[in-house]
């Protein structure tokens, strides 16, 4: 065999060069134990082809075993050894000679672990010394000069999160931080070192992290529902994806990566990420290679060897075998797998196959099957062919009925009027409402499938044959859930029920359970007291007949569990809220296991004024300012780019800018509705406050824009709902829980962009005119003047004189 035979075979059939250049040596074992070798530490293809190149040009080391030679050489010789091959040589060590059973390499050359090691002056001692490790600045250290650090490294992590989130869970981070490296403890340390260094990579700046195990730390905690933990957008793009790939010092996406790499192909001239190089080391893109004659392969479809356009587990097949023909859809122009319409003859992607929209031709809202994505056309209006699209038997609207039956419009009436109508087939007026709103939604597979899952046709029909009442009591009797919870909201969003303050019925019975289980009746009678006639009390007052909101539960719901934690341990010790003395207190505020002991205050300072007990001192907290640091530039950069990027999404750019521009929270953005856009010849402006403040022209058109797009994703048609950003449940505004997390995946830490800008208007605004503005309370417009050391003395004096010019 010649050698241009063996650089054939090195590209056509690389594993079996390789395993007869083995056997032509190695007598004793067997040809198919040979090759079982071989397939094992070839791996892939290119490797593969690497392999067979390398023994190809040298196979002179499989008898001397000595390098120079890539990795993959050492580790055939080793293999074979272990399968029992006699005449084939183990790897040598390039300096000492020794026989390896494993290796290092630097480059080609191998080493055993005594000579691959790296010397240089150890910082601690100063003597020239192999390396052991790297200390925390990475600077070498010999095994002689360890770099102790005797702290638990759940210890150090925790007070740092505790920071950025008082309260977090220490269980929780220690899973965390185990997970993140679970069997290099080393590495653990290396990551703590560099989280003491730089805490704000667990704030969004994790794409400055130097370590790959803190981006891995961060989405462990973002899983956890670790509050505070900011998973960082990608530098480049500020897309809130992986990020762990390094470029110029920080870490980026692998799109950003792909684009830092493009290079012009040598053979096509196109310019992308170079998929492989050639034996000169120039750039190849994908399409090359995959067209390259050395890449075809054989087709299990047709047999015939040609360039491979899927991988199944059966085998390739190539472009004409495809279920599923790439091609440039007519209609959105997209090139996608598809196919070609039996109507039209043009191609058609998937998504424009299943996509439905308002034909401009007769208005109806129905499947695509020609005209454009700006203007499409449905089928009837594209072949008015009657042999085609047959009447519905019951409406006698033309549709392509695959079956005899009516079509889906008319199936949706039918299942609504089975279950809402009772057994003299008549229905209520509540329901009658219902059903109109569900047979009149824009998607009837949408509503008939919603009707099929789970307990809605049941909960249903129970409703329209009188077995079950039309209450809010009777639907609180069914199992909790977010079906229940939908059933209920599509109910509330129709008029079958009057609405109520679903979070405030939560807490109320968070609140019955929760005194229930306490063991005592003095403990039961207090946490009643005080969650009754304080907690809900206030909370209703400051509602001021709105509905409640998430957070404002979950703070009742904290102050309330602390005084549950606080009395629990008070029984504990043989003690009450009556004998409790100071000393006592303050044995629990300084012990390890005294959860929401902040909270605890203010449960403590109630029982004071309402003289439940005595001689005790919890003093509140002051606020001095914002803990946030204040990055006024990063916030402008967010700013201008939700301004001018057209990639996100305008309800997202829109609820961002609300947010950074005028301090609004995302509790008050989710509750926007329509009516606080007001348009007027001088331009548009919104509500936020009493005073309506004018919008710039750019988010302005942001604003109108939402004011006409937005759109709910419940089952029902549109109703009288006016919410600006509406939620998945019919009738219900997006949860500021939600609207929060969209906020996030921007790159956006809420609580420091709201302190900046809050702490920016604050110093350009009176604190009567920042209340009015914002819609704040004017205490805490008072309190964030005082913060900003804003001087207004002479505002008056100017507004005197400007009036009196004019």
């Amino acid at each position: 065999m010649t050698t241009a035979d063996h650089l054939d075979r090195a590209v056509a059939d690389p594993i079996g060069l390789v395993a007869e250049l083995v056997a032509d040596i190695e007598k004793e074992l067997g040809t198919e134990a040979i090759r079982a070798v071989v397939t094992a530490v070839a791996g892939g293809r290119a490797k593969s082809r690497r392999l067979a190149d390398a023994l190809e040009k040298r196979p002179a080391v499989l008898t001397d075993g000595r390098s120079p030679a890539p990795r993959a050489i050492g580790d055939l010789l080793i293999e074979l050894r272990k399968a029992g091959a006699s005449a084939i040589a183990a790897p040598v060590c390039a300096e000492c000679g020794k026989l390896l059973r494993t290796f290092q390499r630097q480059g080609q050359d191998w080493y055993c672990s005594v000579c691959g090691q790296e010397t240089a002056e150890c910082i601690a001692c100063g003597n020239i010394r192999r390396v052991g490790f790297r200390d925390r600045k990475g600077l070498p250290r010999c095994k002689m000069c360890p770099d102790t650090d005797d702290r638990d490294p759940v210890t150090v992590v925790h007070e740092l999160i505790t920071t950025i989130a008082p309260g977090a869970d220490r269980d929780a981070i220690a899973e965390a931080l185990r997970r993140t490296a679970p069997q290099r403890p080393t590495y653990r340390q290396r990551l703590v070192w560099a989280l003491e260094e730089n805490p704000r990579l667990l704030t969004g700046e994790g794409y400055l992290a130097p370590h790959r195990a803190i981006l891995r730390f961060i989405d462990l905690l973002h899983e956890a529902g670790v509050a505070g933990i900011v998973r960082p957008a990608c530098p480049r793009c500020h897309r809130v994806v992986r990020v762990d790939k390094p470029l110029n010092g920080q870490r980026v996406c692998r799109n950003c990566i792909a684009k830092s790499r493009i290079e012009e192909c040598v053979r096509c001239g196109a310019r992308r990420e170079p998929a492989i190089r050639d034996t000169r080391g120039r750039p190849l893109c994908p399409n090359c290679l995959v067209t390259d004659p050395a890449n075809v392969e054989i087709c299990i479809g047709c047999g015939n060897r040609r360039r491979v356009q899927n991988r199944t587990s059966d085998g390739p097949l190539c472009p004409n075998c495809c279920p599923l023909p790439i091609l440039v859809c007519s209609i959105c122009g997209r090139t996608a797998p598809g196919t070609h319409s039996r109507l039209t003859g043009l191609p058609r992607c998937g998504g424009c196959d299943r996509r439905q929209a308002h034909c401009t031709s007769c208005g109806r809202l129905r499947g695509i099957h020609s005209g454009t994505a700006e203007a499409p056309i449905c089928g009837p209006c594209t072949a008015p062919d009657a042999a085609l699209w047959r009447p519905c038997p019951t409406c006698g609207e033309a549709e392509r009925l695959r079956s005899s039956g009516p079509c889906p419009r008319c199936t949706l009436k039918q299942r609504l009027h089975e279950l809402l109508a009772n057994g003299s087939g008549s229905m209520s007026p509540k329901l009658q409402a219902l059903h109109d709103a569900l047979a009149s939604t824009e998607r009837a597979a949408t509503g008939l499938r919603w009707l099929s899952g789970g307990i809605v046709s049941t909960v249903l029909s129970d409703l329209g044959s009188g077995r079950r009442l039309l209450t809010h009591e009777a639907l609180d009797e069914l199992p909790g859930g977010k079906v229940v919870e939908h059933i209920r909201s599509v109910l509330v969003a129709s008029g079958a029920l009057p609405r109520r303050d679903e979070q405030m019925v939560r807490l109320e019975r968070h609140v019955k359970d929760l005194v229930a289980s306490h063991a005592t009746a003095e403990g039961r009678k207090i946490l009643h007291r005080y969650a009754t006639w304080h907690l809900l009390r206030r909370l209703r007052r400051r509602s001021r007949g709105k509905e409640t909101t998430y957070y404002q539960l979950q703070v009742a719901r904290q102050h309330l569990r602390a005084g549950v934690y606080l009395l629990d341990w008070l029984e504990g010790q043989n003690l009450t809220l009556a004998t409790c003395r100071q000393t006592d207190l303050e044995r629990w505020m300084t012990s390890e296991d005294a959860p929401l002991r902040q909270e605890a205050g203010h449960f403590v300072r109630w029982a004071l004024a309402q003289k439940i007990a005595r001689d005790l001192s919890f003093p509140a907290e002051r606020w001095n300012g914002p803990s946030q640091p204040m990055d006024d530039e990063a916030r402008w950069a967010t700013a201008r780019r939700l301004l001018h990027d057209d990639t996100l999404k305008p309800e997202d750019r829109l609820a961002g800018l609300l947010l950074l521009l005028y301090a609004q929270w995302p509790a008050a953005i989710s509750r926007l509705t329509v009516d606080h856009i007001e348009k007027t010849d001088a331009g548009v402006r919104i509500r936020l406050g009493a005073v309506p403040v004018e919008l710039p022209e750019l988010v302005a058109e942001l604003a109108l824009q939402q004011v006409e797009v937005r759109r709910s994703h419940a089952v029902l048609a549109r109703t009288d709902w006016s919410w600006l950003f509406p939620g998945g449940q019919p009738g219900r505004p997006i949860s500021a829980w939600a609207m929060g997390e969209r906020l996030r995946k921007l790159g956006i830490r809420l609580a420091e962009a709201r302190s900046t800008a809050l702490f920016q208007l604050a110093t350009e605004l009176p604190a009567a005119v920042l209340a009015r503005t914002l819609g704040i309370d004017i205490t805490v417009a008072v309190k964030w003047q005082r913060a900003a050391a804003g001087d207004w003395g002479a505002y008056a004096a100017e507004v005197s004189r400007r009036n009196s010019e004019a």
